[in-house]
């Protein structure tokens, strides 16, 4: 049998374009506390938000534990303390959630867990753990960092979100306490660092747009719904312009 000479495949796979040089798991797993830490506090928020929109302690409960996508969740709550039909908000919040599934796409990828896992790493599949798992060097390093994240993430949210919906009960009426901005100002907090490029503040923007202008004409839940056409209309306006500046360039070149 001829020496190995290679490591296994599972050992040196690297994300395509990222970064070649190993990194210390050590490192791997401090990035990964901080990012779940950071954003599992704010678990707190949606417990608060959640008791003050109508639902119960288990019902808050079980849609963190079972739901796990805190914009989701936010979006859900919201729309039901804005008086909205149920189903409605669920369409909202669902639509939301898709976004897991194109980051699962990826993942699938870059951390090949074996088939008896993935049902299991598929609830952990959100903005935070797919962040930290594509940036890592290497697959080990990226099973590594999405564990951490998730792991610590799922914990402190759930115990965040108990702690929460127990302390809006003992206080009452949220409203009082201006409480029922808590949702969407960590909502805000959380999608702000994500608009780098100029198209995705433009479809951040537009959202805001749509979504506040039906505000006041169309039932609660629903303006979020057509939010989500932002995307789709400033993507094909950037398709549009794109095609424009190619076409222009062209004439240039014939020209000379």
């Amino acid at each position: 049998m001829a020496e190995q000479t290679a490591p296994p495949a599972a050992e040196t796979a690297r994300p395509p374009g990222g970064p070649t040089a190993e990194k210390p798991d050590a490192a791997v797993v401090r990035d990964s506390l901080g990012v779940g830490v950071a954003v599992g506090l704010s678990g707190f928020a949606f417990g608060v938000t959640a008791v003050g929109a109508g639902l119960g302690l288990l019902q808050t409960c079980a849609l963190s534990l079972l739901v796990f996508t805190g914009a989701s969740q936010f979006a859900l709550v919201g729309a039901l303390a804005a008086g909205g039909n149920p189903f409605t908000a669920a369409a909202g919040a669902f639509f939301l959630g898709t976004r897991n599934a194109f980051y699962g796409l990826r993942l699938s990828q870059l951390l090949a867990l074996p088939r008896a896992v993935r049902p299991f790493a598929a609830h952990w599949v959100i903005d935070e753990t797919a962040a930290v798992s594509l940036a890592q060097p290497t697959r080990r390093a990226a099973r590594l960092g999405f564990t951490a994240t998730g792991l610590t993430l799922y914990v402190l949210w759930n115990l965040t979100t108990l702690l929460g919906a127990l302390g809006a009960e003992a206080i009452g009426d949220t409203d009082a306490w201006g409480l029922d901005a808590a949702g969407p100002a960590v909502f805000l907090a959380l999608l702000a660092p994500m608009l780098r490029t100029t198209t995705e503040r433009a479809v951040a923007g537009l959202a805001v747009v749509l979504g506040l202008g039906f505000l006041p004409v169309l039932p609660a839940g629903v303006p979020v719904l057509v939010a989500a056409l932002a995307a789709p209309a400033v993507l094909w306006l950037h398709g549009r312009k794109e095609a424009r500046d190619t076409r222009s360039a062209a004439s240039e070149e014939e020209k000379r």
